[in-house]
C-alpha cells in the first residue's frame, strides 16, 4: 500500500480527497497546471465549477439560471471516469484532463485522480471521433426520461463537456427548472407540451415530435432551438421512456425569418416608391379603424392624386413619370417623419395616408401644409407639379367602406374644385 501511494504522487498529476456532505476538498498532491488550476484545499461547490461547469474550450462561466444543475454534477454514485477541457488565464487552448472518482465507504466521500494529457495522447482520440462529435455538437442537451419512474438518465450537456453526467435528477423537477430557460411567451407552450400525460396520451411507441422555441443557452442569449421528444420503442406498452433532446437551430432560423421579413415586405410593398402597396395600406386602415374602437385616439385618412400627372408621362415620358412618382413619395415620406402615420400607393398617382392622433381643423392644417410642401417642392425635369388631397376623420362606428367612401368623394370634391385643394368630408 505504501508502493502504490507513492507510486500515485509520482504519477498522478492530482490526487483529492472529497467530503460533498460538508462541500469540502483537500489536495494530496498537485503539480503542473493543476498548481494554478486547484487549491490546496477549498469548497467542492467551487471546485466542481472550475472543473466542469463552464463553455467548453473556454472558462467563461456558464449563466446562473444553469446553476441550479450544479450540485448534480458532483454525486457520484459508482466508479466515474470523463475527460475534461480547462483553460487557464493567459492561454490559447485549453488543457485536455483526464478525471476518475473513486467513491469511498462513507457517503459523499471520493477521491479525485486527475492526469493532464498531452498532445500525442489526446490526437487520436480527437480525430477519430470529430465526425460524430461535429453531428452531436447540434444538439445542445440530451437525456432520457422514463416517466412511470419520474427519473431522468445520460444527461448530456454538448457546451460542457461531451460526456454524459452520472446523475440523477427527477423529470418533474428538471421540467420546472428548465422552464425558466425558455422564453417567457412560450413557457405556457413548454409545460404543456413537456406534460408527462401529454407525452402518454400523444407518443404511440417510436414515435417522434418536435416544436421550436427559443431558450436560453449557457451564455445567458436566447437562441432558436428545436425541443425533440421521442418514444422508446420497447416491448411494453406501458413503458413510457423517452429520448429528449434540444437542437441548436439557431442560425438556420434567422436566415429563414430573414427570408420570411423580405418576403413579408416585397408582399406589402410597392416597388417603385417603396411604400406601402395597395395591400399593405388597406390593411393598415382596417387596423386603424380597430385601434380606434379599442383606445379611441383620433386618426384620419387622407388620399391624395397627383393633378395632370397623364400629362408628365405624355410629354416627359413614364420613365420621368416614374422619378416624378418617387420624388412624391419620398416627400410624402419626409413629411411623415416623426408621425405615427402609414403612407401607401393606392395605385397609379393615388397615394393614401393614415395620420394616428390628429383629426378636425389640426388634420386639415397638417393636410394644407403637406399639399403646400408639394407645390413649393421642385421635381427632376418637369420642375413643379400640384396634387389634391381628401380627408376624412374616422369614427368608432366606421366601417372601412363608410370611411373610404367619405375619403374618397373629399379628394374628388377638391379634384372638381380645381384641384391643388384640400377637401375635408
Amino acid at each position: 500500500m505504501e508502493d502504490i501511494s507513492r507510486i500515485m504522487q509520482e504519477n498522478v498529476d492530482a490526487v483529492l480527497i472529497v467530503d460533498a456532505s460538508i462541500n469540502k476538498y483537500r489536495a494530496i498532491n498537485r503539480r503542473g497546471i493543476f498548481e494554478k488550476l486547484i487549491s490546496e484545499e477549498g469548497e467542492y461547490r467551487d471546485l466542481i465549477e472550475k472543473l466542469w461547469i463552464h463553455l467548453s474550450d473556454t472558462n467563461e462561466r456558464i449563466s446562473k439560471d444553469y446553476g441550479v444543475f450544479m450540485s448534480y454534477y458532483g454525486n457520484f454514485k459508482g466508479k466515474y471516469s470523463r475527460r475534461l477541457k480547462v483553460k487557464l488565464d493567459g492561454n490559447e487552448q485549453p488543457y485536455v484532463i483526464q478525471m476518475t472518482v473513486y467513491p469511498l465507504s462513507e457517503p459523499d466521500k471520493y477521491i479525485f485522480a486527475m492526469d493532464e494529457l498531452d498532445d500525442d495522447e489526446y490526437i487520436q482520440e480527437f480525430m477519430t471521433t470529430r465526425k460524430v462529435t461535429t453531428i452531436q455538437n447540434t444538439y445542445l442537451f440530451s437525456m432520457y426520461v422514463d416517466l412511470v419512474r419520474d427519473t431522468t438518465s445520460s444527461i448530456s450537456i454538448t457546451e460542457i463537456s461531451e460526456d454524459t453526467v452520472n446523475a440523477s435528477i427527477k423529470y418533474s423537477e428538471w421540467r420546472m427548472m428548465i422552464v425558466n430557460m425558455i422564453w417567457p411567451e412560450e413557457q405556457e407552450q413548454f409545460l404543456r407540451r413537456t406534460d408527462p400525460e401529454y407525452l402518454k396520451k400523444n407518443f404511440s411507441p417510436g414515435r417522434t415530435s418536435s416544436f421550436d422555441c427559443q431558450m436560453q443557452n449557457l451564455e445567458g442569449k436566447y437562441i432558436w432551438v428545436k425541443l425533440i421528444f421521442s418514444r422508446a420503442n420497447t416491448q411494453n406498452d406501458d413503458d413510457f421512456r423517452f429520448v429528449f433532446m434540444v437542437q441548436d437551430i439557431n442560425e438556420n432560423s434567422i436566415e429563414l425569418l430573414s427570408t420570411l421579413k423580405k418576403y413579408e415586405e416585397l408582399a406589402l410593398t410597392d416597388p417603385l416608391t417603396r411604400l406601402y402597396n395597395h395591400g399593405g395600406i388597406e390593411t393598415e386602415m382596417y387596423n386603424a379603424i380597430d385601434n380606434l374602437r379599442k383606445d379611441g385616439v383620433p386618426v384620419s385618412f387622407m388620399m391624395l392624386d397627383m393633378d395632370h400627372f397623364k400629362n408628365v408621362n405624355d410629354s416627359f415620358g413614364h420613365s420621368v413619370g416614374d422619378v416624378t412618382l418617387k420624388k412624391f413619395a419620398e416627400i410624402l415620406t419626409d413629411y411623415m417623419a416623426g408621425e405615427k402615420s402609414f403612407v401607401g400607393r393606392w395605385g397609379g398617382e393615388e397615394f393614401v395616408i393614415i395620420c394616428y392622433g390628429k383629426s378636425g381643423d389640426e388634420a386639415f392644417n397638417f393636410a394644407e401644409n403637406l399639399r403646400k410642401k408639394v407645390e413649393e417642392t421642385e421635381f427632376p425635369e418637369i420642375k413643379h407639379i400640384t396634387c389634391s388631397i381628401g380627408i376624412t376623420d374616422l369614427t368608432a362606428e366606421d366601417t372601412f367602406d363608410e370611411a373610404f367612401n367619405r375619403m374618397d368623394k373629399a379628394m374628388y370634391a377638391s379634384k372638381e374644385s380645381g384641384r391643388n385643394i384640400v377637401s375635408r368630408l
